[in-house]
């Protein structure tokens, strides 16, 4: 498999499927910077004006190299995966991305139009069409960027004159009835464009329309005049003499497809002839409706088959939660699809989930289908399989679309599923239907929600642009709040725009108020009542259903929660649990991003959140928290065990609930992915014991997350978690928990540059220790009283407090706690300038590190001797103790100190010559740094890697 790219909507990259991940936006600017000429230089200069403008700001060139690295490690990394892959290439004039063109949607949109339009016509029409079916939505979809936006524009065109071009070519096939609702859309769109309207006019006499035909002639004739002051040209004058004087010479072809009558007879049996068969146009008004390109070209790979002669019927089930945009979507593509489906459309609410009103009986839709096909209705036989057998009778030679909207369940859907192979029905529902595609081989696509360039396309298609850029703060916040569901962001779109005096940001402040946001997305009636619209999804679930959405409201928010947790929440064992959540899941109250972790939408989790409160008990939901609370503690307590198994970490924790099933991960990489996936919930469960008082395991949430947090570089997550545990530790009153909250923020502080503020927590620290009597803990707060002189660069004094901690913690039984305070010996005397006493008390260190299996110490003191061997010139050793470390602290997840031992890596092959290798090092340690927020540093390195550019 090869790496394709895609230009011609978001820009992507896939393998066989499977996406890429291109980073962010200006990142993947740069990359479509680089395919816009592929195979060619792009000089850096033109690289840094398409991705910044003509006013770059002063580090562009350096994030710019940083993104190129990026990507060629992306691209490298799903390289491996197919059998070629592209490259990016440092040229002399500049930088290049190497790769078939064909791989690019845009160069082969490109060939297809060149060769279309040297070809003949049934050849040419084929060309164009696979040309036009590359496109998934506006080019360079999500980038701002003047280059982009320019750009945009001309390949719109070039769009729009492949799609004239294939105009023209299937009215001289004889096509013209397929092409009408495409060209009527398209007019809609380009009420200027001449060439346009004589094609319309053509397929509209072509069809018997001959006034329709005059009308749209009057009609831009008009918008000339008005628009422009101008009068049409002498080509669309000519088509309208023509269509005036019925002229042979724009007939149709003899060989042209018969068009399908409006309407025709119906025999005294109540059944059209096939010569004259009424032809249903059943489909609503597509309404507003923004973005879902994928959705669509998934809906054309799935349905595009069908509607043609000789293939199989094909059901499509498009599934969601309520207010996510089934129905708009379904419309939208079905009237985009028209011309496939010459026999008609036909189209019903079943009213499986409507806020009033049962679901519509399959018997009473078949009716009205019937009464659409023009069946005379006293020949519609009572008996319901009659009914439906009369219906397959009818369509099972015709090519028609069957859109079966809001759907119950597969009962109903499959009452009216048509016998004809040519057929195709398209199905919404909550529900996801899955025994469709067991019993019928249905393709199931579920629809998320509108991505944040989708949304504020949508608030401005209610609003207008000038609105939006107005306030842009107040739009952000509205979108938020939001969360992309379409009904919501809709609902607040009328609001602003039916009442003068509600500012956007006036109705950001209402929907930040939580317990208030549900009411003001309410537009008046049950369709647009974002609460009425969950009910209805509520009402239908089973009681333990119910109760496990009210529990996961109570709950609060967290990104996602993983089936172990919601076992303990729900006291029920994870199998028991995993079917009630896909009860949930089957109608979108949940959804489950990656195999075993569930999620909510936001506005669907407030209204759990209400519901919660009105129908549970307060004991039962007290209940529920303390074991979800128990789970994670306990758990994360096992965890913690493992990544610091110091004597000082041992808790004593009260029993967990019953209920509560405990599966703590065996080794330390398993920990960290746990962590990783779980930390988010970690701190949902520390917010839940505050609220209800539970200090102790507030606290103690603090000190088993601790060290995950730590070795991420979470520097403001680590803050804030323990903020909050210092409180719960002062209202507890015990001097060893004040003394660990206060360390912990000095600590935290100190990292940050905060050094006021880290002396006053140590100050506080000491003071509770020395209360408490606890040596070993007035030892740690020593060494964080050195890091913090260290950061203000005062190593002598750092030296003076580590040497305090290493006498100190002699005096104890912590093998651990002593090894890592001869590292800290070590590397402050190193820092001095003393490598004899800091090379003995850094190898001792790592002697016990080694003994007892500690390898984030191992690597902690591999980093000492690296710094040590370095500042005494002794760079190949160097190199040797710190790519050891490297990959200990990168198979620990420790992040923060990979970064500072990429740095370090860096600087060695500099002193060894190696520029490239060391830019290298430098790039990867200046993303880690980012990413923890650590921007002088970043900032640091990329002046040095530029500096040092050849």
């Amino acid at each position: 498999m090869t790496i394709e790219f895609g230009m011609l909507g978001e820009i992507q990259a896939h393998v066989g499927g499977t996406a890429v991940d291109l980073g962010p936006a200006q990142q993947r600017c740069v990359l479509a910077a680089l395919l816009m000429d592929v195979n060619r230089a792009v000089p850096v200069d033109g690289l840094v004006s398409r991705v910044w403008g003509v006013h770059p700001s002063p580090g562009a060139k350096s994030t710019l190299y940083s993104y190129l690295s990026r990507l060629r490690q992306a691209l490298g990394a799903a390289a491996n995966v197919s059998s070629s892959g592209p490259a990016i290439e440092r040229r002399p004039g500049g930088y290049a991305l190497l790769t078939d063109p064909d791989l690019v949607d845009l160069h082969r949109f490109r060939d297809l139009v060149g060769r279309a339009r040297a070809a003949e016509d049934e050849r040419a029409a084929a060309l164009f069409e696979r040309a036009l079916g590359l496109w998934r939505g506006k080019p360079f979809a999500t980038l701002d960027t003047p280059w982009c936006n320019s750009l945009r524009e001309s390949l719109l065109e070039e769009r729009h004159a492949c799609l004239l071009d294939r105009n023209d070519v299937l009215l001289r096939c004889g096509r013209h009835a397929a092409l009408l609702s495409e060209l009527a859309s398209c007019l809609d769109g380009h009420p200027l464009d001449e060439r346009l309207a004589g094609q319309y006019m053509l397929a509209l006499y072509r069809s018997g329309r001959t006034a329709d035909a005059l009308r749209c002639f009057e009609r831009i004739r008009r918008a000339l005049a008005e628009e422009l002051g101008s009068d049409p040209g002498p080509e669309l004058r000519r088509r309208h003499q023509q269509v005036l004087t019925n002229d042979p010479a724009i007939g149709a072809p003899p060989d042209a497809p018969a068009s399908s009558p409006a309407a025709g007879a119906v025999p005294a049996s109540g059944i059209a002839s096939s010569q004259s068969r009424t032809v249903p146009r059943q489909l609503p008004s597509t309404g507003l409706f923004v973005g879902r390109s994928a959705e669509v070209a998934e809906l054309d790979k799935a349905l595009g088959a069908a509607g043609r002669p000789g293939r199989s019927a094909a059901v499509c089930v498009i599934s969601g939660s309520g207010g996510g945009g089934k129905t708009s979507l379904a419309v939208y593509w079905a009237h985009r699809a028209m011309d496939r489906f010459p026999d008609g459309q036909l189209y019903v609410d079943l009213r499986g989930f409507t806020p009033s009103g049962d679901p519509l009986a399959p018997a009473t839709a078949v009716r009205g289908f019937l009464d659409a096909l023009g069946v005379d209705p006293g020949s519609i036989p009572a008996d319901q399989q009659a009914l439906t057998g009369l219906y397959r009778t009818l369509v099972a030679d015709r090519r028609m679309l069957v859109v079966l909207d809001n759907a119950r369940d597969v009962d109903q859907v499959t009452a009216l599923l048509p016998g004809g192979a040519d057929c195709a029905v398209l199905v919404t529902s909550r529900h996801r239907l899955t025994g469709l595609a067991v019993t019928h081989g249905a393709h199931l696509l579920p629809l998320d929600v509108l991505t944040p360039y989708d949304s504020r396309d949508l608030l401005g298609r209610h609003l207008g642009e000038g609105r939006l850029a107005a306030d842009p703060a107040a739009v952000t916040a509205v979108l938020e709040h939001c969360a992309g569901l379409p009904l919501a962001i809709s609902v607040a779109g009328a609001r602003a725009a039916g009442r003068s005096g509600l500012t956007l940001a006036a109705l950001a402040e209402e929907l930040h108020d939580q317990s208030a946001r549900l009411d003001a997305l309410d537009a008046g009636d049950l369709s647009t009542n974002i609460r009425a619209v969950c009910r209805v999804s509520y009402r239908g679930l089973t009681g333990r259903a119910a109760e496990a959405f009210r529990l996961l409201g109570a709950a609060g928010p967290a990104p996602e929660i993983g089936l172990a947790a919601a076992a303990g929440l729900l006291g029920q064992p994870p199998a028991t649990a995993r079917v009630t959540l896909r009860e949930l899941e089957t109608v979108h109250l949940v959804q489950q991003p990656t195999p075993g972790r569930y999620s909510m939408h936001d506005l669907i989790l407030l209204y759990a959140a209400e519901r919660a409160v009105e129908d549970q008990t307060q004991e039962s939901l007290e209940r529920a928290l303390r074991r979800l609370v128990d789970f994670y503690l306990h758990t994360g307590y096992a965890c913690d065990l493992i990544l610091s198994p110091f004597e000082h970490h041992v808790l004593e924790l009260e029993p967990a609930l019953d209920g509560v099933r405990l599966e703590p991960p065996a080794d330390q990489a398993a920990v960290m992915s746990w962590f990783r996936a779980e930390h988010a919930g970690l701190v949902a469960a520390q917010r839940v014991a505050g609220i209800h008082g539970w200090d102790r395991l507030v606290w103690q949430l603090a000190r088993v997350v601790d060290g995950f947090l730590w070795r991420q570089g979470r520097l403001h997550e680590h803050l804030a978690l323990w903020r909050t545990g210092l409180g719960a530790a002062e209202r507890l009153g015990e001097g060893t928990a004040r003394a660990w909250a206060h360390r912990r923020l000095a600590h935290a502080y100190a990292r940050t540059g905060r050094h006021d503020r880290a002396v006053h927590h140590t100050d506080l620290a000491l003071a509770a220790a020395e209360e408490a009597g606890d040596v070993p803990e007035q030892a740690r707060i020593h060494d964080v009283i050195a890091w913090s002189w260290a950061r203000q660069g005062d190593d002598r004094e750092a030296l003076a407090h580590v040497r305090h901690t290493l006498r100190l913690q002699r005096q104890g039984n912590d093998p651990l706690a002593q090894a890592n305070a001869l590292n800290a010996v070590g590397w402050y005397e190193a820092r001095l300038g003393e490598y004899g006493q800091a090379l003995a008390h850094c190898e001792e260190g790592l002697e016990i590190h080694h003994s007892h299996g500690f390898r984030d110490g191992e690597a902690c003191t591999l980093d000492s001797l690296g710094f040590i061997a370095h500042a005494a010139g002794r760079h190949d050793e160097a190199l040797a103790h710190y790519e050891r470390a490297h990959v200990l602290f990168h198979d620990l997840g420790n992040l923060y100190e990979e970064a500072n031992t990429l740095a370090n890596l860096g600087d060695v092959h500099l002193a060894l010559g190696r520029p490239e290798p060391a830019r290298d090092h430098w790039r990867r340690a200046a993303y880690l740094f980012r990413v923890q927020h650590r921007v002088e540093e970043a900032d640091r390195l990329e002046d040095k890697s530029a500096a040092t550019t050849d």
